[in-house]
């Protein structure tokens, strides 16, 4: 099944992340301090901007060089300094660790949910809540079927739920979840 993602509201960038496994991670890397919208753009930006998206190539691209790809208007993240060296060890993993191939990490070996997140939890930029929240996004809408993913993935692999970016699915659901996220800030602040 192939997906058909619809996060940020460009065609060009939700087809990009629904066909280049490396191109969600990266979009869920820089998923920080910015508008889901605008990281989740960020991997076409990079596509453009280098002629394709290589783990490879962007481990081994000269880390100044990179920094100003990502500065370039507009900007893949307002952070370009830190996110392109995140980038980069990302993709550094990618490549030493899984040949290069970021769609590995949640199929080689018919890993169990428990593994994915495993795996996901192992890479640069990915602490826990980031790697349950990437696990719920392939398995609700990236046609993950491992065992147990949605346990793994805790309160974001429930169904019906507007929690992260792995429920939205249009521009409802995107103001669903944004609702959701100033709740808990707001219910976080209070307590």
């Amino acid at each position: 099944m192939a997906p058909t993602l619809s996060i940020t509201g460009d065609a060009a960038a939700d087809e990009l992340l629904s066909t280049d496994p490396l191109a969600l991670l990266l979009g869920m890397l820089l998923d920080q301090q910015v508008a889901m919208e605008t990281a989740f753009a960020g991997p076409e930006k990079l596509r453009q901007r280098l002629g394709k998206l290589d783990a490879g190539e962007i481990a081994h691209h000269d880390a100044d060089a990179l920094v100003e790809v990502f500065k370039q208007t507009p900007a893949v993240h307002r952070f370009p300094g830190s996110m392109a060296a995140r980038a980069q060890a990302l993709c550094a993993a990618i490549e030493q660790d899984w040949g290069g191939d970021a769609a590995a990490i949640w199929t080689r070996d018919a890993p169990t949910g428990a593994e994915v997140l495993r795996r996901l939890k192992g890479l640069p930029g990915f602490g826990e809540q980031k790697a349950k929240i990437f696990l719920a996004l392939l398995g609700k809408q990236y046609g993950l079927d491992a065992e147990g993913w949605r346990e793994a993935a805790g309160a974001y692999g429930a169904e019906g739920t507007y929690l992260s970016v792995a429920d939205i699915v249009d521009p409802e659901s995107l103001t669903r979840v944004r609702e959701a996220k100033r709740a808990a800030k707001a219910a976080a602040k209070k307590a």
